[in-house]
């Protein structure tokens, strides 16, 4: 079967299931026990010297281990329905939702709990956040995700199989952990952070594309043009100059890492910087568009190869 049916089926599985709690409190879930392993590999190797040249032959080695389990998987009898289950699982869109919509949730009741929700999804310090901030983290977050959890996965998928979806999750797991521009992992985690950023570029770009075709907001494009380009992330500030423009909302902005605050310059300046719960709603409801222009993208696809 043709790896853009097998993948259409795996994004609708995801957008009904998501991720069951009672199947993973049982079981490990993939991408845990790649950061299992990362965390090792991170603990025996991230000492003494050569440390970028020993982060560059782990994550040789841990993408050759991943990447063959992707191959050996599809191999096996029913190895369709086999990639079809295990790229469900790695596919984000449903439990990116229901994080966002926690915190919007939260927002309408207690300010208190909608930070602590929205701390499960940011990196930032969310302790001294008001409500315009904690909305604005979470809106961040959704687009980033966006690109990162669904977006990407699905373009790796398409490329090289499930191989190439597992490897891209391991890139991007291995970059969360230790992609890191501190004196840690600066040399170790190079690689890592380095080959994530290649292997978003182009997914980050077509996020952009189906949030704004999704939010019918050829506006939007100037916002991107201007601001995409200035964000920490090479890749991020797509997407999120995108539900910026497409939404009219100023995002990113100063924020606090550490005890440090950033002078990050906003994107949208010029859009609406007092936000609140129904603003997180809107930007779940421009996830879903993007999300079925997508899977509307996929079936044209079909119906013309």
């Amino acid at each position: 079967m043709p790896a853009i049916s097998l993948i259409i089926v795996a994004l609708l599985l995801d957008a009904l299931m998501g991720e069951p709690k009672w199947l993973w409190s049982r079981i490990p879930h993939p991408v845990r026990l790649m950061g299992g392993m990362i965390n090792k590999i991170d603990i025996l190797l991230n000492k003494n010297t050569h440390k970028r040249l020993k982060g560059v032959l782990a994550l040789l080695a841990m993408l050759v281990l991943v990447a063959g389990l992707g191959w050996g998987l599809t191999a096996l009898p029913g190895g369709d329905i086999i990639q079809v289950g295990v790229a469900a699982i790695l596919l984000g869109q449903r439990s990116l939702v229901q994080h966002v919509s926690a915190v919007g949730k939260a927002l309408r009741q207690d300010l208190g709990m909608a930070r602590g929700a929205v701390a499960m999804i940011v990196g930032r310090e969310t302790k001294n956040l008001d409500e315009s901030g904690v909305a604005r983290a979470a809106i961040e977050s959704a687009a980033e995700n966006f690109s990162d959890g669904v977006v990407a996965p699905v373009f790796w998928f398409v490329l090289f199989g499930l191989p190439g979806m597992l490897a891209y999750k391991l890139v991007n797991t291995a970059d969360s952990m230790i992609g890191y521009r501190n004196e840690k992992y600066l040399e170790f985690g190079w690689a890592a952070a380095r080959l994530d950023d290649v292997m978003n570029y182009i997914p980050a770009r077509i996020s952009a594309g189906l949030l704004v075709l999704g939010g019918l907001a050829p506006k939007a494009l100037a916002v991107i043009r201007k601001d995409a380009g200035q964000h920490r992330s090479p890749n991020a500030g797509w997407p999120e100059a995108a539900m910026a423009g497409a939404l009219d909302l100023a995002l990113s902005g100063p924020r606090v890492y550490d005890g440090q605050r950033t002078d990050d310059s906003f994107v949208n300046e010029t859009g609406r910087k007092s936000l609140g719960p129904d603003d997180i709603h809107a930007a779940i409801k421009l996830l879903w568009l993007g999300w079925g222009l997508m899977v509307i993208a996929g079936l044209g696809s079909l119906a013309l190869s």
